[in-house]
């Protein structure tokens, strides 16, 4: 079963527009491991902040990118 955080950080994605490719291409992983994370199948030790820390990272990314155009 999923933790909780993974509900809200599937939220925040969805609220900023981050897809499972945007944050497996920044974590340097695949899509199906993001997957399985987020859907309770793995749980590495830390995964918790490396993801939110990347998701915030993309978020500001998109805002700089935003800001630019």
């Amino acid at each position: 079963m999923p933790e909780k955080w993974t509900g809200r950080l599937v939220g925040k994605m969805h609220n900023e527009r981050i897809t499972y490719d945007d944050l497996a291409a920044e974590l340097g992983v695949t899509k199906a491991y993001i997957s399985m994370i987020l859907n309770g199948k793995r749980s590495p030790d830390g995964i918790r902040h490396r993801m939110e820390t990347a998701v915030d990272r993309l978020v500001q990314k998109k805002q700089v990118e935003q800001d630019s155009a």
